[in-house]
């Protein structure tokens, strides 16, 4: 990658707003898990850890921005646009994808903690949620 300032603006972008969407997404699942233990402490119920596995899957998108940042810096056949361009949309891609799984996760927290029940249906569905980032990703890095 030739080296400037847009090129690392897109650097930062690929990883920044990938992290920007886990964190939405991790705070919109961790919200509903919260409230879906409150219910469950104010029945007597157990509280089910399990929810912490809806609540923390937005946040491999993080991981899959890194990646991505890291294989656009070292590709030396893009030029400063293609790392702008490929930054910021395959940032985007996997921040959406974070944000719509941590609502999948939030449905699945208040689906799970009240009938504890349907922990691999919810996990299949956070999953396709989580496959729009990985494309995103491999795709991006096919691209570079």
């Amino acid at each position: 990658m030739e080296a400037g300032l847009l090129g690392q603006i897109g650097l930062g972008a690929c990883l920044g707003i990938a992290a920007i969407g886990s964190a939405t997404g991790a705070g919109i699942a961790g919200m509903a898990a919260i409230g879906a233990w409150k219910k469950c402490l104010m029945q007597n119920k157990p509280l089910p850890f399990v929810l912490v596995a809806f609540a923390g899957a937005p946040l491999t998108q993080t991981i899959y921005g890194f990646i991505l940042m890291q294989t656009l810096f070292n590709t030396q056949n893009l030029n400063v646009a293609q790392v702008l361009g490929i930054g910021i949309f395959a940032g985007l891609g996997m921040g959406v994808s974070a944000i719509a799984q941590g609502s999948a996760g939030a449905a699945a927290c208040d689906a799970y903690a009240e009938t504890g029940q349907g922990f691999g249906n919810y996990m299949l569905i956070l999953g396709l949620c989580e496959t729009v980032a990985l494309f995103v990703m491999v795709f991006s890095m096919l691209m570079a």
